[in-house]
């Protein structure tokens, strides 16, 4: 890698940590291309092209995945939605289901035992929402072993 393409991946990272520490905020795509010190067309293609994903899309996965620890602990899915920096409740649902592959009130209604006995490091990791999958990584496997 060249020292630019360095620079530019220490800038993109600055910004995907604003998301992950602030996703509950309102957050757009131009205050996180300051934050990389990019203009907002270039530092999409860039966050993309590093990332596999948009800006946008990153962070609603972690908005989505903020929100599935919080149903599994039994708050509400207004309550969750909220609480992740979601305002459209319709949005939120249509956005946990595509993720996800269910609605976030069958998430919550779901025995969730196998992630509530893993320690919270691997159940976060076992539990992260994947793009296109109907269930998540962690999830598959304790019910394949139940």
């Amino acid at each position: 890698m060249t020292p630019q393409e360095l620079a530019n991946l220490a800038h993109l990272r600055r910004a995907r940590d604003l998301i992950d520490r602030d996703y509950a905020q309102p957050l757009d795509v131009p205050t996180m291309a300051a934050k990389a010190l990019m203009s907002p067309a270039h530092f999409s293609r860039q966050f993309r092209a590093a990332y596999g994903e948009t800006p946008y899309s990153y962070l609603m996965t972690r908005r989505i995945e903020r929100a599935m620890a919080l149903l599994r602990a039994g708050t509400t899915v207004t309550d969750a939605c909220m609480a992740v920096g979601c305002t459209s409740l319709g949005s939120f649902s249509s956005r946990f289901a595509e993720v996800v592959g269910e609605t976030a009130s069958a998430y919550r209604a779901r025995e969730h035992s196998a992630v509530e006995a893993m320690p919270s490091c691997v159940a976060k990791a076992h539990t992260r929402p994947a793009r296109g999958s109907s269930s998540t990584i962690g999830e598959v496997r304790a019910r394949s072993a139940a």
